[in-house]
């Protein structure tokens, strides 16, 4: 039995230690936003926090992380949208969607880690794949939640 704390919520598991997390949070606590792609961590559409760290939870094995703190797109914001949703909202960035969820979740732990990230920042943390190709939107968006207009994004950080 092991004991994750999932979205401020405390939850025992009866699974194998080895059991990737993804497979934890959608087939035994019934958490549907993290999708899964490829399996392998390479495309992020797994992308979930570990302690405020964006982490890619399909081959991350769920014993890793008893006892630490996770958040799934689920739990990002308690009281409506967090600031990166309503952004992503406004420049209208998902297409198909699938990628979505990932790439918030990545955006969001950037913005706590950086609140004013440049394009550079942007392209060095946004590893997630979107099939796509909204990758222009995906930019925007996190400036504007940033607060930055886009045109700032090229500027040297001070």
């Amino acid at each position: 039995m092991l004991e994750l704390k999932v979205n401020g919520r405390i939850h025992s598991v009866d699974v194998e230690p080895e059991m990737p997390l993804l497979w934890v949070l959608r087939d035994h606590l019934n958490l549907h936003g993290a999708k899964y792609g490829c399996g392998i961590s390479l495309c992020g559409a797994c992308t979930v926090h570990v302690d405020g760290v964006a982490v890619r939870s399909c081959s991350l094995p769920v014993a890793s992380v008893a006892h630490k703190e996770i958040v799934t797109i689920e739990g990002l914001s308690q009281h409506g949208l967090h600031r990166i949703q309503q952004a992503w909202i406004e420049n209208q960035v998902p297409q198909c969607g699938y990628c979505q969820t990932g790439m918030i979740m990545t955006a969001a732990a950037l913005l706590a880690k950086n609140p004013q990230p440049t394009d550079a920042d942007i392209d060095a943390t946004m590893t997630n794949l979107c099939r796509c190709g909204t990758y222009a939107r995906v930019r925007q968006a996190i400036h504007s939640a940033a607060g930055a207009p886009a045109t700032r994004a090229n500027a040297a950080k001070s």
